[in-house]
């Protein structure tokens, strides 16, 4: 008996240095015979790809591979994993999969946008990476997120005080891992920020080497002042601006895109970097209350529905929104379309007119306003907004500084009837506006979707197919790749995409995902700097936590100069504008754009 285990013993050993002795393949995975675009814009050439360690190590002709797996693309076009710089997959690690963005192509996310965030930006982090995620996932610090923990949702500029206090959460979400700052000045509270208190922000950012993204004030009846602001803040600010999801939303003002477009390019000549995103569709999505003044948004639940309840105030918001429909073009409601109601799911994929002859038995245009007023009352809803031109996208595609990107969250597929951009719209750009219109070449829409989302935020070694680079890669037909996803029934995955490759993992294999958890959390890095993760140690030493643990106001170093700061800001700003302090302070954008 013992001599018997002995010999299995001896066996075992033989067998484990026969193993240990075994050479380890040359490569991970070997990627063959496909053409590659390899996100710079140049054209397509035949090329096998080999990955170790997640990273690419050899582009080329790669004969005989020693390799733990090899895929056979030929036939099929190989490119770097599509990079989406506006979502808001906020809840990423509540949906870990992402399987809307990955079978899309999406290898990277970056969330945060239009002025929402996580409220504690490292916590945030250290939760998904924890949990692991399917695709890569970068965020913004928002705005709104920032002023709503120190001002909640009144309507008034900031005092001293109340600055510093938003200065010290946007620098520590920086240090926490953020990639710039996002403002959705559309949105409560953000719509009640002047231009003074989202410079002095953005400079938060600049200084940690972030971007500044805005969801601007106005993308379609005074879509110009809003882009001129958007570009006086990044002058100001010193950092990028990404100008998120390019529109003209408004009928009356389509092939003002034009004027836009020549705005962006003066700013560039002028030194300042603005670039900007898109989504490929006539229509947008947001919430039912973007459609009532902001004025009536202010306090919160209580107060938005004593004003409902007010007949005079109710009608003055009732004319105030017919006015800000007509001046778009429109003459009535017609054109939104409920994505999510969830007291009455029965209302999901209606439209105002047809949710008002549901529920006020008429389909009028003042009966859609009431049934609006009735919406809001509980709780609002999740809209789809048909108001874009073709012309206005195929214009805004065409420039070179324009980006792809969804503007969608992670998605559950059956919740809802939402947009089909978060199913579709990469795979949208490579088949409609690529083969069928022929809108951009190939190359020039993988470069949109790549390396140049990858430069603008500052994403070192993505975004291209070359040696040293992440292994994030999308393999799909150019024959078959593209959207099944429709306004009526959006819940469709993509076609012509078999496979995903996130950090040398395959995500997607023969069109499924395999379920695999390989994304990283993306930060900035600075050339000839550290990066962000190097100064998360020092901040707590600076900013003070309050009892619930965030971050909300900065030790007693910064508040004894928080009013000389303030000044000191104030005067920089009119500075930089062109016109003197007291012009700006708390000026409202209607007022800075009188003066400067």
């Amino acid at each position: 008996m013992i001599r018997t285990s002995r010999m299995v013993l001896a066996c075992l050993s033989a067998s484990a240095i026969t193993l240990a002795a075994q050479p380890r393949p040359d490569f991970d995975l070997v990627i063959r015979g496909g053409m590659l675009i390899d996100g710079s814009g140049v054209k397509p050439v035949r090329a096998d790809i080999g990955v170790r360690d997640g990273r690419i190590v050899r582009v080329g002709v790669i004969r005989n591979p020693k390799a733990a797996e090899a895929i056979d693309v030929t036939g099929l076009m190989v490119s770097p994993g599509f990079i989406d710089v506006h979502t808001h997959a906020d809840d990423i690690a509540e949906h870990p999969r992402a399987e809307n963005f990955v079978r899309m192509g999406v290898t990277a996310v970056v969330a945060g946008n239009c002025g929402s965030s996580a409220a504690d930006i490292g916590e945030s982090l250290a939760t998904i990476k924890q949990t692991g995620v399917a695709v890569n996932y970068a965020t913004l610090v928002g705005h709104n997120t920032v002023r709503r923990a120190v001002m909640g949702t009144v309507q008034r500029p900031p005092d001293a005080a109340e600055l510093t206090k938003m200065r010290g959460l946007v620098w520590k979400a920086m240090a926490d891992g953020a990639v710039g700052f996002s403002t959705g000045l559309q949105y409560i509270p953000g719509a009640y920020a002047d231009i003074v208190e989202i410079i002095t922000l953005a400079r938060e950012a600049a200084a940690a080497g972030g971007l500044y993204a805005s969801h601007m004030r106005n993308e379609g009846t005074e879509v110009e002042k809003a882009v001129d602001e958007a570009i006086r803040v990044g002058r100001s600010a010193g950092c990028p601006v990404q100008i998120s999801h390019l529109k003209i939303d408004s009928p009356s003002r389509w092939g003002v895109s034009a004027k836009i477009l020549e705005m962006i390019d003066a700013a560039r000549a002028s030194g300042v970097d603005v670039k900007a995103d898109q989504y490929a569709y006539t229509a947008g999505s947001s919430g039912l209350g973007i459609r009532f003044p902001a004025w009536a948004l202010e306090g919160g639940e209580a107060k938005i529905a004593e004003r409902l309840n007010d007949p005079p105030t109710w009608a003055r918001i009732k004319a105030e929104m017919k006015d800000l429909y007509t001046q778009r073009g429109f003459t009535d409601l017609a054109w939104a379309v409920v994505a999510t109601y969830r007291p009455d799911p029965s209302l999901n994929g209606l439209s105002m007119k047809q949710v008002a002859a549901k529920l006020e038995g008429s389909d009028s245009a003042d009966a859609q306003l009431e049934a609006a007023r009735t919406m809001m009352l509980k709780g609002g809803a999740s809209m789809v907004y048909h108001f874009m031109g073709e012309d206005d996208i195929a214009r805004i595609m065409k420039h070179p500084m324009v980006s792809v990107a969804s503007d969608s969250g992670v998605l559950t597929p059956g919740e809802g009837v939402p947009h089909p951009r978060g199913y579709g719209n990469n795979v949208r750009v490579l088949g409609l506006y690529v083969r069928e219109r022929r809108v951009i070449p190939l190359e020039e829409a993988i470069r949109k979707m790549t390396s140049l989302p990858a430069q603008q935020f500052k994403f070192a070694n993505r975004g291209l197919i070359k040696e040293g680079y992440a292994a994030d890669l999308v393999v799909f037909d150019p024959v078959t790749v593209g959207d099944t996803a429709t306004y009526d029934a959006p819940h469709a995955y993509a076609t012509g995409i078999p496979y995903v490759i996130v950090n040398g993992v395959v995500v997607v294999r023969k069109g499924e995902h395999t379920g695999a958890r390989p994304g990283e959390i993306l930060t900035i890095t600075k050339t000839g700097g550290t990066r962000n993760e190097e100064r998360v140690g020092r901040v707590d030493r600076v900013i003070g936590r309050s009892a619930e643990g965030v971050s909300i106001w900065p030790s007693p170093i910064m508040r004894v100069g928080a009013e000389l700061a303030r000044r000191e800001t104030v005067v920089r700003v009119g500075a930089d504008l062109g016109r003197p302090e007291q012009q700006f302070v708390g000026a409202t954008h209607r007022e800075a754009d009188r003066v400067g």
